[in-house]
C-alpha cells in the first residue's frame, strides 16, 4: 500500500460508498425499459424477448400505473445484449430518453432558474427515477464534471456495466439538449473500459473527445451558468416537492436489506455475521432471515455484493497487494479471498485487476 493509499480514508482507498438501492421491488416508472424495448423492435426483435424472465408485458410499458424493479432492469439489458447484433444498442437506446420520459424528475428541470440548479437537482434526485447510474457534479470556474456510477453493474468487464454507461451518456445528451438547449454537446468523454469494436460510433453520436481506460466514466463540458428557457419558479416548486416524495417513497421501500446494505458500506473491514446484525437491528436472527427472504435476499448474498463491489474497486484503484485487499473485505487469509473472488465475479483478483489496472 503507498503512502497515497493510506492517506485517502480508514479502508486506505476513497472509492464511493453509496448504498445501492433495493433491487427487488417494483418501485420505478419503466421508462429505460420502454427505451430499449423500442430501440430493439426498431431491430425487428419482439418485445416479448426482450422482457422474458421479467413478467413485464409488452402493453404494460405505456401504462402510467406499471412499475419496475432494478431485478426486471438487469433481466432486460442481458436479454438485449444476447439478441442484438446491434453493438451500439445502448447509445441509440438511451438516444430515445427525452425529458418528457422522466416524469415530474423532467419536468422540474424543465422548471429550474438556471442550469446550475437543474444540475444540482438532477444529482440530488434521480435515484427516483431508477437510473442506469448515479452521477455526481463537479465543477472550477471553467468547466463542469459529470461523473457516472453504475448502479447495479460495477465490473469494467462486464458487458451490462458498458450498457449502463452507453445508456447514461446518450440519455444524459438528449435529455439535457431539451432543457438546455440544441447546441449542448460534450467536450470530452472518460470510459473506465477498454475501446470497444463500435469506438467509432462514441465520437459520430459526442463529438468530441473520447477516452478509454480512466479511473471512471462520464464527461466534461464549458461551464455554462445561465438562465432556463423555460424557467418556472411556481412549476419547479410543485414539480420539485413531487420529486421529494418520490425519493421518501424509494428510501422508504428499501427494506431492511438497503439497511444492511447502509450499515456494511459504512463500516468497510468489519463485517458482521447475522446474529450480530441482527442486535444492531433490534431483532432476532430467524426474524431478520424471514425479513430478508421476503425481500427476496438472504444475509450471505448482500455482504458478497458489498464485498465484491469493494474488492473490484480496491483491485482497480489502489495499489494495495491481494493480502491487503483481502483483510479490508473482511479475510484474514488472501487464499480464501481468491476463491470468493473467483466465485464471485469468475476472474481471479490478479487477472481482473490486470484487465482493468488504471495506469
Amino acid at each position: 500500500m503507498t503512502a497515497s493509499d493510506r492517506r485517502r480514508d480508514p479502508a486506505g482507498n476513497g472509492v464511493a460508498r453509496r448504498s445501492l438501492p433495493e433491487f427487488t421491488r417494483r418501485i420505478y416508472m419503466p421508462h429505460t425499459i420502454a427505451a430499449i424495448v423500442a430501440e430493439m423492435a426498431e431491430e425487428g426483435h419482439e418485445p416479448s424477448l426482450v422482457l422474458e424472465g421479467t413478467g413485464v408485458a409488452p402493453e404494460q410499458l405505456g401504462c402510467h400505473t406499471t412499475k419496475v424493479s432494478y431485478r426486471d432492469l438487469d433481466r432486460v439489458i442481458r436479454n438485449t445484449i444476447a439478441l442484438s447484433n446491434n453493438a451500439a444498442i445502448a447509445l441509440q437506446a438511451g438516444l430515445r430518453m427525452h425529458i418528457t420520459a422522466y416524469g415530474m424528475y423532467g419536468y422540474a428541470l424543465l422548471s429550474s432558474a438556471t442550469r446550475a440548479e437543474a444540475r444540482a437537482f438532477a444529482a440530488k434526485y434521480i435515484r427516483a427515477v431508477g437510473p442506469c447510474c448515479d452521477f455526481t457534479v463537479a465543477s472550477d470556474d471553467v468547466s463542469a464534471t459529470i461523473t457516472f456510477d453504475p448502479i447495479y453493474w460495477p465490473d469494467p468487464t462486464d458487458r451490462a456495466h458498458q450498457f449502463a454507461i452507453e445508456f447514461a451518456l446518450a440519455a444524459h445528451l438528449t435529455a439535457t439538449r431539451d432543457w438546455a438547449g440544441s447546441h449542448f454537446a460534450f467536450s470530452r468523454v472518460r470510459l473506465d473500459y477498454a475501446a470497444p469494436s463500435h469506438a467509432p460510433t462514441y465520437a459520430t453520436i459526442f463529438e468530441c473527445d473520447v477516452v478509454f481506460r480512466q479511473r471512471n466514466c462520464g464527461f466534461e463540458r464549458p461551464k455554462e451558468d445561465g438562465r432556463v428557457r423555460l424557467a418556472d419558479p411556481r412549476s419547479h416548486a410543485i414539480a420539485r416537492e413531487m420529486c421529494e416524495q418520490l425519493l421518501e417513497e424509494v428510501n422508504r421501500t428499501g427494506g431492511v436489506t438497503a439497511e444492511i446494505r447502509r450499515i456494511l458500506v459504512e463500516q468497510p473491514g468489519r463485517y458482521t455475521n447475522i446474529q450480530t446484525m441482527a442486535e444492531r437491528l433490534q431483532m432476532h436472527p430467524r426474524a431478520l432471515r424471514r425479513k430478508l427472504e421476503m425481500e427476496g435476499a438472504s444475509y450471505r448474498d448482500v455482504l458478497a455484493e458489498v464485498r465484491t463491489r469493494l474488492a473490484m474497486e480496491y483491485l482497480r484503484k489502489t495499489h494495495m497487494t491481494i493480502e491487503e485487499i483481502a483483510g479490508l473485505v473482511g479475510y484474514s487469509d488472501a487464499a480464501n479471498f481468491r476463491h470468493a473472488f473467483i466465485r464471485w465475479t469468475g476472474k481471479s483478483p490478479s487477472s481482473f485487476r490486470k484487465a482493468t489496472r488504471l495506469e
